[in-house]
């Protein structure tokens, strides 16, 4: 299994304020749906960093993204191991497919792939 990036996951109640403070450290926007904003530093894509108010399609806010080559695999995978799924495989409406599952440290993990 190919993991292609991770990223951290912090919860924020001040999107701007949060926006602007990482931006004095090199980080631009490169995603924003209003509840969640990624920022990355220019000319290295996958250095992410994500800042989210909640996740308004899953009944917990991830605390880190885990971007895999096949996220059917991993899920298949997590659930042989009898790892707790926290919400199921879901095809997203902005392109990814992804599953949360809680790791030994009960942190909750988005697995997710581009479609």
């Amino acid at each position: 299994m190919s993991v292609r990036r991770i990223v951290p996951n912090v919860r924020s109640a001040a999107l701007p304020q949060s926006r602007e403070f990482y931006g004095a450290l090199g980080l631009e926007e490169v995603m924003n749906h209003g509840w969640i904003v990624t920022l990355a530093p220019a000319g290295n894509p996958t250095a992410q960093l994500s800042l989210m108010t909640e996740d308004r399609t899953a009944p917990v806010a991830p605390d880190l993204s885990i971007e895999v080559e096949d996220v059917d695999a991993a899920y298949a995978a997590m659930r042989e191991r009898g790892a707790e799924i926290v919400h199921p495989l879901t095809d997203e409406e902005w392109g990814v497919r992804r599953f949360f599952v809680r790791d030994p440290n009960g942190r909750v993990v988005n697995v997710l792939g581009h479609r």
